[in-house]
């Protein structure tokens, strides 16, 4: 499939992996370029592969929210390849894994099967007691530390060259820990925006909160007298004051009792718009 095709309804589609592939080379190459300059550039290049292909300058101009919808992907597959190349080059103990969304996968998955039925039965018991549900969606990262578990990782290797097989290594990596991770293994998640609105700060703060009643959940019901906690972290290519002061919000379990400090949904907000800054940030909550 081109960089381009066309859709059942017969507007222009973006192959989304390839031409991250076919275009993130620059930014590789240069890792001071901000990443706002590298979305806008990717943005001009489809429009010109647009413009100028006889097959597709006919139809409908690729839509701004088609652009918007790619840049959180891009983004992601950037912090991804810094991850994953910052944790071989540095021997961390942690590292960071992309997670597909909730529609693909349970990420209470990743627990070996005994924590998976605490899990299970925590959701089942609060649907029949009171008829609510868990609702949330994934944190884009997982952060586990790797020397712990007993996952064999020798097969991941440093991403230098982005080749067509490039989105499908990274997107699967996460698949080696299902039914592998104990209590302690899992440290923390990652949630990544390209941008803050409002609606966006909610849901980060709505997913740490619910990571972290969940890892309380557990830490009670297998009888852990000092967990080390569980880390929860954000960034985005820009941070604000209103940002900052919006994901400063309370882990809303933490409150219910005082025989614990309250804890804050967000450990920490990162502004990550180059990759010098990604890899300033992964050298801290991979040593967290």
């Amino acid at each position: 499939m081109s960089i381009l095709y066309i859709k059942s309804n017969g507007n222009v589609g973006i192959n989304k992996a390839k031409a991250f592939c076919k275009y993130s080379k620059y930014i590789f190459s240069q890792k001071g370029m901000l990443i706002t300059s590298f979305l806008k550039q990717m943005d001009e290049n489809i429009l010109s592969l647009q413009k100028n292909s006889s097959t597709f300058c006919a139809l409908p101009t690729v839509t701004t929210g088609a652009l918007a919808n790619s840049h959180g992907d891009w983004y992601e597959w950037l912090l991804a390849i810094t991850a994953l190349n910052h944790h071989l080059s540095n021997n961390t103990k942690h590292i960071a894994l992309l997670l597909p969304n909730v529609t693909r996968f349970d990420v209470s998955s990743l627990y070996k099967p005994d924590i998976q039925n605490i899990i299970l039965d925590l959701k089942e018991k609060v649907k029949e007691s009171a008829e609510v549900q868990f609702v949330t969606s994934n944190p884009d990262f997982v952060i586990i530390d790797i020397q712990k578990t007993d996952v064999d990782i020798g097969f991941l290797q440093s991403i230098e060259n982005t080749d067509e097989n490039l989105v499908p290594k990274l997107e699967s990596i996460y698949k080696h820990f299902i039914n592998k991770c104990s209590f302690d293994d899992i440290v923390g998640y990652l949630s990544v925006k390209t941008s803050l609105r409002p609606d966006r700060r909610l849901q980060i703060a709505h997913e740490g909160s619910l990571m972290k009643a969940i890892y309380a959940h557990l830490q009670t019901r297998q009888w852990i007298l000092t967990p080390k906690g569980l880390r929860y972290y954000a960034a985005a290519t820009v941070i604000k004051d209103p940002d900052r002061n919006a994901l400063r919000t309370v882990a809303t379990h933490s409150i219910i009792t005082v025989n614990t400090l309250p804890q804050a949904a967000v450990d920490e907000v990162f502004q990550v718009n180059c990759l010098n800054k990604a890899n300033e940030m992964f050298s801290i909550i991979l040593n967290d």
